[in-house]
């Protein structure tokens, strides 16, 4: 009986073993939490208890997949170390104080399916890096600090869905890939400094990938224009 139990009590300690994830993903979440001050946020953590149990965060195979923690006063810089979450297919941390840049690497998170980061203080560019999310579908960043030019490459992520860079301090052009995106449904980049909007007011008007002439504006309004363009999910 008592090598029964002594079995049984080696059994549940190798699962929770082995449900844990790795001291590198765990050190990453830590990262966050201390350049966020997480002891006054909303919905803190306790560290001691494991990290499937911390509010926001999903762990899926010892790999944590998901982090939710808008609305939950963060304050601070996002951490480099969030791109050692390579199997993280969503990180949502809008309607916060972070501020800051936003790390290059987040390029490392080649499963991320949803970014956002709305209603923040972020500053400077979008990071090139960003081309490397072959698998996003979600892009939201309204309502930050940021400035310099959108990425090229950005037009060229062919999951991108939903493209939201909403008031913001951005110049240059809109990339032209976007006119001739396949799954693109929405595209909101008005109250910005951009050129050319002209080009994208008739981009949207189905999800069926229909292409413009960039080069044969149909109208011809000011760089602030509104350009929020959504389709329905039952439209064909």
């Amino acid at each position: 009986m008592k090598n029964t139990l002594l079995t049984f009590g080696l059994m549940l300690c190798t699962v929770a073993l082995l449900a844990q994830v790795s001291a590198k993903e765990k050190q990453a979440l830590l990262d966050l939490f201390v350049a966020t001050n997480g002891e006054n946020w909303t919905h803190s953590w306790d560290t001691n208890t494991p990290v499937s149990d911390w509010q926001g965060i999903i762990v899926e195979n010892n790999k944590v997949v998901s982090i939710s923690l808008l609305f939950n006063n963060m304050e601070g810089t996002i951490p480099a170390s969030l791109g050692d979450l390579e199997a993280l297919t969503v990180l949502e941390m809008s309607f916060n104080k972070l501020s800051g840049k936003l790390p290059a690497s987040l390029g490392n998170l080649s499963n991320l399916e949803i970014l956002a980061f709305n209603g923040n203080n972020l500053k400077g560019s979008i990071p090139e890096s960003f081309e490397n999310l072959k698998n996003l579908k979600q892009l939201h960043l309204s309502s930050n600090k940021l400035s310099g030019t959108i990425p090229n490459t950005l037009g060229d992520l062919d999951n991108l869905e939903v493209f939201n860079v909403f008031d913001n301090n951005l110049v240059g052009d809109i990339p032209s890939g976007l006119a001739n995106h396949r799954s693109l449904r929405e595209l909101m980049v008005a109250e910005n400094n951009l050129v050319s909007t002209a080009n994208f007011s008739a981009v949207l008007l189905s999800n069926s990938g229909a292409k413009i002439d960039v080069n044969k504006p149909v109208l011809t309004p000011g760089a602030k224009t509104v350009i929020a363009t959504e389709t329905s999910d039952d439209e064909n």
